[in-house]
């Protein structure tokens, strides 16, 4: 029997390798669809499994009492957030340096970490803070692109804001689960499905304007979409269930562990040899997962 203080650690582990299959078949959706129409689609085919989710919660604990006002402004920040952080690294795309906005997009455990302690009041203990910054190092190691690259300051700034709407996308859904009077569960699925009803909407909008070729592809594609829908429903909800339980920045932290995942599928199942930095950065991070686990 798992003892209660680590069910956190189990739902990132497990959510993390949901989030690699959803992040492989996103690709795949963003090729026919446009990345923008990627990133619809993880939001739209997710819905109803999260319906899905929330419906058996509901079954075994009732529904939750109707939240505070302040719930509703967690979930709609956190939900902006998530939205803004992903237009942000299209914006990049634009640019010649999208590599350099991506490594640096990933300073979001740092970022994590001050937002957390500033907005929700979590302690940043010394041991917590070296695994943030392993983190860090290890993520910006491994994405950090090859020599050659060009670099502008505008994917600097770029890369730093789509880190920053990352990190205030989680704290904000640490702030709405822990402020939902519900056993976290309920807290997470609740969540889940409100955000993702918001996100759907504010999308769909959008595309149906702007991008209705798009929207038409990812509407065609529904068999794929509906892979990432539902490994994006699993992650969200095991990810929301750990907010709901753990410090945000503990949680951010040990999801660097998605990273491993993907070295470790790209040596094994696309024969892809490390670089030097790449091989740096692994070992960053398990320092990190490992001292994040004794925080």
């Amino acid at each position: 029997m798992i003892p209660f203080e680590w069910y956190w650690v189990v739902f990132v582990l497990v959510a993390a390798a949901f989030q690699t299959v959803r992040n492989a078949t996103q690709r795949t959706i963003a090729g026919t669809s446009g990345t923008l129409g990627g990133t619809y689609a993880r939001f739209i085919y997710a819905l109803p499994f999260s319906l899905i989710f929330f419906s058996i919660v509901v079954w075994f604990y009732g529904l939750p009492s109707w939240p505070m006002p302040s719930y509703f402004l967690w979930v709609a920040v956190a939900g902006l957030m998530q939205i803004l952080a992903t237009a942000s690294l299209l914006a990049a795309m634009r640019g010649r340096s999208f590599s350099v906005a991506v490594s640096l997009s990933n300073t979001a455990p740092v970022q994590v970490a001050i937002f957390a302690l500033l907005i929700l009041g979590e302690p940043l203990t010394l041991g917590l803070a070296i695994s943030v910054i392993a983190a860090t190092v290890g993520t910006m190691a491994i994405s950090w692109p090859k020599a050659g690259m060009v670099f502008e300051p505008r994917s600097v700034l770029i890369g730093l804001l789509a880190g920053s709407f990352f990190a205030m996308s989680s704290v904000s859904y640490r702030g709405a689960t822990t402020s939902l009077d519900a056993p976290f569960l309920l807290a997470a699925s609740t969540t889940l499905v409100i955000v993702l009803i918001y996100q759907s909407v504010i999308m769909s909008l959008y595309m149906a304007w702007r991008m209705p070729d798009d929207l038409k592809a990812v509407l065609r594609s529904w068999r794929t979409s509906m892979v990432a829908g539902l490994a994006g429903a699993c992650a969200s909800q095991l990810w929301f269930s750990a907010y709901a339980i753990e410090d945000v920045a503990r949680v951010r932290t040990l999801a660097v562990v998605e990273i491993l995942y993907s070295q470790i599928v790209s040596a094994r199942i696309f024969r892809e040899r490390a670089r030097a930095a790449e091989l740096f950065g692994v070992a960053c991070i398990v320092v990190a997962i490992v001292t994040v686990l004794n925080a």
